[in-house]
């Protein structure tokens, strides 16, 4: 993962984030390595024990005010102490004048200071996201995913099994490409994996035979997602006779991206199977789950009630001597 630096910030969010430069070009070549944001009062009062430097922190109203109030040298003195350490990056939030000495004592320590007019909580509301983006664990897989009725479908398999040739097919009877080949999965939250195509090849999709084609350009802007959350593993295999495949659905399979548990079905190929069919009921069951209808689980249920029923009129008859 490249680094993210201070100026690639305020490159791609200096817009958005309205976002001023007040130390110059002055340590925007610093590196931000971590996604936490912090409001450092305590460290600006005396009490550093816990304090973290190599983080975003922001100065908001009350921590400006807080440095008005102190007497010239208190105040040189504070923050003084507050540039002692390696800070990544200071941000000034609604649009408040720094006291002198904190631009003066940044530069010389070649720590950047930037300045947005955005209020403390709306600035921290915009940054967030941004920087949880930028460190979430990423992972590249060769697959192609789908948008199959609202359930983001990856499939996976040997290369030329026909994973872009299924996704075709679906996009041609209405679902949506989000990449093909190459998929870029990014961690966000606990469970959550997005998954969309490399910014160069995203919407094309290489068939064999025919060459690249561009989804978007042949089926319009509906075929595609630019990301789509993965719910669903499918892996496309080849038939082998001399293996058992699930014939029920009762023995869930699982398969792991990122530390993420996600069900995986399995798909034996052979010819005359139609495998379109297949993923758009597999996505609608995938929805059925998640209303509480098990449809597997419900057959199961109501085969074993009738063995059981069955059982025990049978018993009854056999005691029936009348």
């Amino acid at each position: 993962m490249k680094p993210l630096r201070v100026r690639d910030l305020v490159a791609r969010k200096g817009g958005p984030l309205q976002l001023e430069a007040l130390t110059g070009d002055v340590g925007l070549d610093r590196v931000i390595s971590s996604s936490e944001v912090s409001s450092p009062g305590l460290a600006l009062a005396g009490y550093t024990a816990r304090f973290v430097a190599d983080r975003v922190h922001i100065l908001g109203e009350t921590e400006i005010s807080f440095l008005a109030s102190l007497e010239p040298e208190g105040r040189r003195q504070a923050l003084a102490r507050f540039f002692d350490f390696d800070l990544t990056c200071v941000v000034v939030t609604k649009g408040q004048e720094p006291p002198p000495e904190l631009v003066t004592l940044a530069g010389a320590k070649g720590t950047p200071v930037i300045r947005t007019s955005l209020k403390t909580a709306e600035f921290f509301r915009r940054l967030k996201p941004f920087l949880d983006e930028a460190f979430a664990p990423a992972t590249t897989l060769h697959a192609s995913l789908a948008d199959v009725f609202g359930v983001g479908l990856l499939f996976v398999g040997r290369s030329g099994i026909g994973k872009s040739e299924c996704v075709l097919d679906l996009v041609e009877r209405g679902h949506r490409l989000v990449a093909d080949d190459l998929v870029q999965v990014t961690l966000h939250g606990n469970d959550i994996l997005l998954g969309r195509g490399h910014e160069m090849s995203r919407h094309f999709m290489e068939i064999r035979g025919v060459g690249l084609i561009d989804i978007k350009a042949l089926f319009g802007i509906r075929a595609v997602r630019q990301q789509k959350r993965i719910e669903v593993v499918v892996q496309l295999e080849d038939w082998d006779a001399s293996r058992e495949y699930d014939r029920t659905g009762l023995a869930a399979q699982e398969t792991e991206i990122l530390g993420v548990r996600l069900p995986q079905v399995t798909v034996p190929l052979n010819p005359g199977k139609n495998l379109t069919v297949i993923c758009e009921v597999l996505a609608m069951n995938h929805l059925l789950r998640y209303t509480g209808v098990d449809s597997a689980r419900q057959f199961n249920d109501r085969l074993i009630k009738h063995m059981r029923e069955r059982t025990e009129v049978e018993e009854y008859l056999a005691e029936d001597y009348e």
